[in-house]
């Protein structure tokens, strides 16, 4: 058989599995050599190749692929280069050669620099075969990338096996070539086209999504019988009654004045001031279903915040609970609904009409039944959530439709959620984190979701992820020192990962997390303007012959798939050289709208359709990234910048101390600019023990904070979603120089 009838044959089978989009075909050159390089994703990303472009492609793969009776044959009419395995040196030598000469004669040579299918749902390090192919040859390095195979048929999802069900068939995917790059181009460089590469390919997924509210009605009806939530009220609630309430709750809500539009035809913002709850998740998707804007409130935050946020949002109603409303004792800034006089005494005529549109109505009919007066659109404005005010005033952060679905799409290519699976509810919904992670990712991919009001109540937590057999656990370090005194090991056995975010995640909290439970905690990171997840570690994989490391301690992990990172300077923008820090640029599908009614804000931080963080972080040639300080966290002494948390991570390890102890600030000071002040929560006798050794830190000396820049505390000011409240620290710190400047030394509450 001709290569052009077997190229044919492969291009009918692939294009009755899969649906493919090309993009920028034309960027590979027309004639001439070339060596194409692209991710791997599944059995099945030759032919995916070799039907998106009109070359032939001569693919370099392993030998152990080369040589399965079944494939053999096929590879030698597609002239496949055996690549030797188990360091052959003169045999790899020679298949390099092989591809060298190839391209040297004017073909295209194509290859998996990852050198084996992805296990872990993330961008693999690039070997570097690369580089001693194009050694000394004339011609273009063209990257590609191949973006929504994984969960294919012939993928691998969570280490698992080939011939998977597809979710569609034929199952969408694209082919995104890139331009040209030098052939003296690193593998580092060429992975970094093609991460990019992913963003640029990511709007394709666009024609499988819905908007939030449709794509739970959808979930919910492809899985009625699964579970879906539970909370100490409510003991279990599968989809298919998760489905009927939400829609009673949304006709519900439409004749208590949440209906209507604002006067630019904005749908309505509603404001939610619940905790993590069955309740809560419902309220919030019977919005959603309903075409509203849910605004969740942050409890925690002062009756003037509340003002503020329901005045940016022009919130007409809350809707809340009164148990709960009792319990806060805040007043609300606008008129509210109890969920409770919502919900009461449900007409038997309700509950059918509810069953009917659930179980037979057409997205639109629902949505009318609702009163949703317009169709929403990905591009819709789908939840204001607002930063969580650590260093000003919160702002409200606009999120689409297409912003929190691609966020919700890229963190199951990592975890690969299955159905067995029970996520712990512990963030609250105004947390970026907890609104994605605890609310819509269960709601959208038919994954379990236990929630509890008080993340800070480790005794009832440890019994629900018994009770449960939670397998997921997403908190913050400051609720992880909480578990770790208080939670016992066989509590925590069910679990599988359990993510930290909002801050670092200390060294010694996860050994000490790990001893204990026999689960080490991974960092990923986050921002409220990206949806919010960025970057994750994730299980590792390991098998005979292949090793993938998706965790590496001391840093956030991988971007997401979709999701691209850049370190610049940051006074001049220039992109610094790889392993070097500066400041920390994200560009992806998940990045915000924008700040609500605030352009000016918004421009500071979007340029070019960057996202700039403000934090700052370096990339290792594997593409972990580790964050190395906020920018807001750094105070010049002396001309000298002095990292806060630096300084902080030293403090605790001197006085090996698994809570959170010390917090380092900075204020003004007349003779060098600004000077350290530190709050601590030791009695004195350990107070003076680390005095005593401050010397031990290893630190330059103007990074030593002095004896009498340490503020006694009560407790360190942390915010609701767990993150140091670095406003209320900074105060603090202010009113003791003042204290000090009075003659005065009261302790500090």
């Amino acid at each position: 058989m001709k290569p052009f009838y077997l190229r044919l044959l492969l291009w009918l089978f692939s294009h009755l599995s899969y649906r493919v989009k090309v993009l920028n075909a034309d960027r590979l050159p027309a004639r001439g050599g070339a060596l194409l390089v692209s991710n791997h994703v599944s059995f099945v990303d030759v032919l995916l190749i070799l039907s998106s472009t009109r070359r032939f492609v001569r693919f370099v793969l392993p030998e152990s692929v080369y040589n399965r009776p079944l494939l053999k044959p096929w590879l030698r009419l597609l002239r496949v280069i055996p690549l030797p395995e188990h360091n052959q040196a003169e045999a790899m030598q020679a298949a390099l050669q092989t591809a060298s000469q190839a391209i040297a004669k004017g073909e295209v040579v194509g290859l998996f620099a990852e050198r084996s299918i992805t296990r872990i749902g993330i961008l693999l390090p690039f070997r570097r075969e690369l580089e001693r192919i194009m050694n000394g040859l004339d011609a273009p390095i063209v990257p590609v990338c191949l973006d929504g195979v994984c969960g294919s048929s012939f993928s691998y999802r969570a280490g698992g096996h080939l011939f998977l069900l597809p979710r569609r068939i034929p199952f969408p995917v694209a082919v995104n070539f890139g331009a040209p790059m030098p052939p003296n181009s690193t593998a580092a460089e060429v992975r970094r086209a093609v991460q990019l590469l992913s963003t640029e390919a990511w709007p394709a997924r666009r024609r499988t999504m819905r908007p939030l509210g449709r794509a739970f009605v959808l979930c919910a009806r492809k899985h009625p019988l699964r579970f879906a939530m539970a909370d100490a009220r409510v003991p279990k609630l599968g989809f298919a009654g998760a489905l009927v309430k939400t829609i009673f709750l949304a006709r519900r809500l439409r004749t208590c004045a949440v209906s209507g539009a604002k006067g630019n035809g904005t749908p309505r913002m509603v404001g939610v001031f619940l905790p993590p709850s069955v309740g809560g998740a419902l309220a919030n998707l019977a919005l959603l279903v309903a075409g509203r804007v849910p605004v969740n409130l942050n409890y925690t935050a002062s009756a003037e915040t509340l003002a503020s946020c329901a005045r940016q949002c022009d919130l007409r109603t809350i809707v809340t609970s009164r148990v709960f409303a009792e319990r806060i004792k805040t007043p609300l800034p606008c008129p509210t609904l109890f969920l409770e006089d919502v919900a009461a005494k449900p007409r038997w005529t309700e509950k059918v009409v509810a069953l009917g549109l659930a179980w037979l109505a057409p997205f639109r009919l629902i949505e009318r039944a609702v009163g949703c007066e317009k169709a929403p659109v990905l591009d819709d404005l789908a939840v204001v959530v607002f930063s969580s005010g650590s260093t000003g005033e919160p702002k409200g952060v606009m999120l689409s439709h297409y912003n929190l679905n691609s966020n919700v799409q890229q963190l199951c290519q990592v975890f690969d959620y299955g159905p067995h699976d029970r996520f712990l509810g512990i963030l609250p919904f105004f947390h970026s984190f907890g609104m994605t992670a605890t609310l819509l990712t269960p709601a959208l991919e038919g994954v379990g979701v236990v929630y509890h009001p008080n993340p800070l109540e480790p005794k009832p937590i440890g019994e629900l992820v018994e009770r449960y057999a939670v397998t997921y656990l997403m908190a913050t370090p400051v609720f992880l020192q909480m578990y770790l005194r208080s939670c016992e090991p066989e509590q925590f056995r069910s679990l599988r990962l359990v993510m930290a975010g909002a801050e670092k995640l200390p060294e010694r909290l996860a050994s000490a997390f790990q001893n204990k439970f026999h689960l080490r905690p991974v960092e990923g990171y986050g921002c409220t303007e990206c949806s919010p997840a960025v970057a994750v570690n994730t299980h590792d994989f390991h098998a005979p012959g292949i090793g993938q490391v998706g965790n590496r301690p001391g840093t956030i992990g991988h971007p997401l798939p979709g999701v691209t990172v850049r370190i610049v300077e940051p006074e001049t923008g220039v992109e610094v050289p790889l392993g070097q820090p500066g400041l920390l640029l994200i560009r992806g599908p998940n990045v915000m709208m924008g700040y609500l009614d605030h352009p000016d804000k918004t421009a500071e931080v979007l340029k070019d359709g960057w996202y700039h963080t403000g934090d700052l972080a370096l990339v290792n040639e594997d593409g972990f990234i580790q964050i190395t300080d906020r920018m807001s966290r750094f105070s010049k002494i002396a001309g000298e910048m002095v990292p806060h948390a630096v300084v902080e991570e030293k403090l605790h390890e001197l006085a090996a101390a698994l809570e959170l102890t010390f917090a380092v600030t900075g204020i003004p000071d007349e003779q060098k600019g600004e000077r350290l002040v530190v709050l601590h929560k030791l009695p004195e006798p350990a107070l003076e023990s680390v005095l005593a050794r401050l010397p031990e830190l290893g630190l330059p000396n103007l990074w030593i904070p002095k004896r009498n820049q340490f503020v006694s505390v009560d407790r360190i000011p942390t915010l609701g979603s767990g993150k140091l409240d670095l406003r209320s620290i900074r105060e603090i710190a202010k009113a003791h120089a003042r204290n000090v400047s009075l003659g005065t030394t009261a302790r500090a509450t």
